[in-house]
């Protein structure tokens, strides 16, 4: 082996070695902002291991610049989109960079058949489930970021939908597969580029018909099958790093997938081919009129509690009420009152937005619960404050089996006397489905933007 050839060698496993522990570390959060910088330190040593050590093990000087104005280039995007992209669009991004990793796990393996050469069995089969699986990925995770803008697109239930998903994507392997084989160039590009097409419209149509509320468990879905493009990637093209990165994120995405999709009480399928959660969703109408209150009387019901129970959702995360809803914590401790946070796998609009922003605010990790430990507190909790949640709270998930949501394990908060619920106006949650907790007698509302009701919240508790 040659000098670069080990010095790659010990490259990639340190690569490899930071991003297992950047892993383990962002499993809790006061290790968690040390883990990525771990793990991202990885990635950058891999990458720059990779392209200069073998540009400049070819003699390239010109593909050694050519790579690194694409690290500039491509980690000033990153930096700048970062900052700018407020929490509430946090799974967008996500959505993102994951298609985007997708997309790049499918023009490696493109560059790769352009190079010419017919591969093994093992590379063979390799490539041609890395390339489609990485540009359906792309066209997906485009969808998903579309619909997390709740930008209108058409989410009908065409006859033979699912027929004619599988046929693009089985058309998309058989054609990789035709151009890895083709000894013509044309014919090989032709072919490759036509799989990519088809992969990317086959990712479009499996996503286009799933509604919103599903949006979650699709870009867990999606990270699992980029991860294990860019690991299968790996094994073409004889990169330890790439291998690493990709089954290991292929791996906790396809966790993450069971997980989420456990904390639906739906299976993948569902997900993935009954399209619940679209706009047109709906169960019964809510016969009740809703009974509102006001943020004086609601600060009464909450400083004079013994234990307060306080679910979050996406209503806060839009206001950017996460700080507020802290320092009423704050307040209410002063006075002798447990505060407790109740997190429910699937609030928001991607798996932990609710721990990151709360997180963000300083919130004690000891004060988040779990959807089980939070049921169970809600059963001996005085009052519960309910800021900007819908769907994880809809009591015909318990209650009504013609509900759409019946069966999903939610937090069951009318087991409190008292329920406070801080909502922006009258509409549905992110899944359209009617929620009939707000008719509930023990329920009040408080209309209004979340951080602007916390704020007089705040100041009634601080005059009693």
């Amino acid at each position: 082996m040659s000098s670069s050839g080990v010095l790659l060698a010990g490259a990639d496993f340190l690569a490899a070695l930071l991003l297992l522990v950047g892993l383990k570390a962002m499993s809790h959060p006061r290790t968690a902002r040390p883990g990525v910088v771990a793990a991202g330190a990885g990635m950058l040593l891999a990458v720059l291991a990779n392209l200069f050590l073998d540009a400049f093990g070819r003699g390239s000087l010109t593909l050694a610049f050519l790579a690194l104005v694409a690290l500039f280039v491509g980690g000033a995007l990153s930096a700048v989109l970062s900052r700018r992209v407020p929490m509430t669009a946090m799974p967008e991004m996500v959505a993102l960079f994951n298609g985007l990793g997708g997309a790049a796990a499918a023009l490696l393996v493109f560059a790769r058949v352009l190079a010419g050469g017919t591969p093994g069995p093992l590379a063979l089969g390799l490539a041609v489930f890395a390339a489609p699986v990485g540009s359906a990925s792309f066209g997906g995770s485009l969808v998903a970021v579309v619909k997390l803008q709740d930008w209108r697109l058409p989410t009908g239930r065409l006859p033979g939908r699912r027929i004619f998903t599988g046929a693009l994507i089985v058309l998309s392997f058989a054609l990789f597969a035709l151009a890895l084989l083709a000894r013509v160039p044309e014919m090989r590009i032709l072919s490759a580029g036509g799989a990519l097409a088809l992969g990317f419209l086959g990712g479009v149509a499996l996503t286009l018909p799933i509604g919103g509320a599903d949006m979650p468990v699709v870009i867990a879905f999606y990270n699992g099958l980029t991860g294990l493009a860019v690991g299968f990637d790996g094994v073409l093209l004889h990169s330890p790093a790439m291998v690493v990165a990709g089954v290991v994120v292929g791996a906790s995405g396809t966790m993450l997938t069971r997980l989420m999709a456990r904390a639906m009480n739906r299976s993948l399928a569902a997900v993935l081919f009954r399209g619940f959660g679209s706009p047109v969703s709906s169960s019964a109408p809510v016969e009740n009129e809703p009974l509102a209150t006001d943020a004086a009387d609601a600060a009464v019901v909450l400083a004079y509690a013994r234990e307060v129970v306080i679910v979050p959702g996406y209503g806060m995360a839009v206001a950017q009420a996460q700080h507020r809803l802290q320092d009423l914590a704050r307040l209410l401790e002063k006075r002798d009152v447990r505060v407790l946070f109740a997190i429910h796998p699937v609030a928001g609009r991607m798996p932990g937005h609710m721990n990151v922003l709360l997180a963000e605010a300083g919130v004690p990790y000891d004060r988040l619960l779990d959807l089980e430990e939070a049921n169970a507190a809600l059963a001996v909790a005085d009052a519960v404050l309910v800021v900007g949640a819908n769907d994880v709270v809809n009591t015909d998930a318990r209650n009504n089996p013609a509900s759409p949501l019946y069966g999903m394990p939610v937090l069951e908060v009318t087991r409190a006397p008292r329920v406070l619920v801080i909502k922006r106006g009258r509409g549905r949650g992110f899944s359209g489905v009617e929620n009939p907790l707000f008719t509930a007698e023990n329920v009040r509302l408080v209309y209004g933007d979340a951080s602007e009701v916390l704020g007089r919240i705040l100041a009634s508790v601080r005059e009693l």
